[in-house]
């Protein structure tokens, strides 16, 4: 088993609350800016992404602050990883503050780094911010 690396990440967009909970709360938002297609059966999170599937547990969420899942093969691993979105409203500025933290392998950190950057500018496209 190889030790993970942690990812966070954090970024400002001009959005309101509701329409982000959209994108990151619901398969159809998610496939908008994080996978071509996003199914859910139960907790189980099926994303696509050019012919690959990867499967996610959501583990946690609350509405207002983050969402949280684990990839099934860190879990099968027994891994105690996860991918998780957080957000919060900057009092001053207004702007909605997204933290993103992950986890990846010494040699995947810098890619999965990059596809996360990718994801967000694609959030922010979407969002048109």
């Amino acid at each position: 088993m190889s030790e993970k690396r942690k990812i966070e990440l954090e970024y400002l967009l001009k959005t309101s609350v509701k329409v982000f909970e959209n994108l990151i709360f619901t398969p159809s938002g998610l496939a908008e800016w994080f996978a071509d297609d996003v199914n859910v059966k139960d907790d189980i999170y099926n994303f696509q992404w050019d012919g690959s599937n990867e499967s996610a547990r959501l583990t946690n969420k609350k509405l207002g602050s983050f969402i949280r899942w684990q990839w099934i093969h860190d879990e099968e691993e027994g891994l105690d990883t996860y991918f998780e979105i957080q957000y919060s409203v900057d009092p001053l500025t207004k702007a909605l503050v997204l933290s993103i933290v992950d986890f990846a392998d010494e040699e995947d950190y810098d890619e999965i780094k990059m596809l996360w950057e990718s994801a967000v500018q694609e959030l922010k496209r979407v969002l048109g911010a």
